[in-house]
């Protein structure tokens, strides 16, 4: 009797959760509202462009023309210098000691060449008498010639290993910030073209705003026209930008946003802008939202045209 009305009832209880599972798949989940708004351009015409935050400087790779490890950083992430203040040094005792190997080495020359040109002042000034032949102050004439050749050598290898010791100090180029700090005290510091710079640099007063211009769009943007920035995604963190030059070599674009519909076989041209961060929370590497003004007027749209 149970088993009569046991599996009917199962049947049933099953074909209910089905249809439950297949109403609640069937539901549209509703798009998360924005954190803020996304900018909107400012002007009746205009040319949108994709923007990346860098130093005027622009970013600078910071290496080291000897290789070896790292004994002393003098900046942390985030540091102002000056041009010329150091950065980190390369350990440099191996160095020092060669130097002060040859600046004995330059002392010897020194007391050789007084000696020498001791001895010839003592001949030459001989009186004729046949004491000392002519051959024989030639020959400590020679010899202090000998002496002072000597002692330029060793002040050139001293010259040397100073200038070496010189460049194991890694110094800043220009004034500017410390945007990313690669090096650590202990690690191995090579030379040559890295992936991951040392120190990433540059100067970030004023920053400015790379900007890629479609190439189809490019013929319409005006040096000095207006132009605003808006931090990608965020209307009101914004602010004007100033012309500064146009990259004048047209490139393979470089897809910034990631969105799936953005082209990506196109070239564009990169319009530099400088922008005023102030208090504004803008830092190199962040993408913008840049919007240029254009005139719909602009004679070299219609000189085509004119007869």
């Amino acid at each position: 009797m149970i088993r009569k009305y046991l599996l009917p009832l199962l049947a049933v209880i099953g074909v209910g959760i089905g249809v439950f599972a297949a109403m609640k798949s069937a539901e549209v989940t509703p798009p998360a509202p924005p954190v803020a708004q996304p900018a909107q351009a400012p002007f009746p015409n205009f040319v949108a462009g994709a923007g990346l935050v860098e130093a005027n400087s622009e970013n600078i790779a910071i290496g080291t023309q000897i290789a070896g490890i790292v004994s002393k950083i003098y900046v942390q992430i985030g540091s102002r210098v000056k041009a010329g203040d150091p950065l980190f040094t390369i350990d440099d005792r191996a160095t020092r000691a060669t130097l002060a190997v040859q600046q004995a080495a330059v002392q010897v020359a020194q007391a050789q060449l007084a000696t020498a040109q001791h001895d010839f002042e003592r001949a030459s000034t001989v009186p004729a008498t046949g004491a000392v032949s002519v051959e024989e102050v030639d020959q400590r004439r020679y010899t202090v010639q000998i002496a002072e050749a000597q002692l330029a050598q060793a002040q050139a290898q001293v010259n040397a290993t100073q200038t070496d010791l010189d460049r194991l100090t890694v110094r800043a180029p220009v004034d500017g910030q410390v945007l990313q700090l690669k090096v650590h005290l202990g690690e191995y510091a090579p030379t040559g073209v890295l992936d991951q710079p040392l120190i990433l640099f540059g100067a970030v007063t004023p920053l400015n705003v790379r900007t890629d211009v479609d190439e189809n769009d490019a013929w319409r943007v005006r040096p000095n026209a207006p132009a605003v920035g808006y931090l990608m995604g965020n209307k009101n963190i914004g602010s004007p930008l100033k012309f500064v030059r146009f990259e004048p070599y047209v490139i393979p674009k470089a897809s910034l946003t990631g969105v799936p519909t953005e082209r990506v076989d196109t070239r564009v041209l990169q319009v530099i802008y400088s922008i005023q961060r102030n208090d504004l929370p803008i830092f190199a590497g962040q993408q913008m939202d840049v919007y240029i003004d254009t005139n719909p007027n602009d004679i070299r749209a219609t000189q085509l045209l004119t007869p």
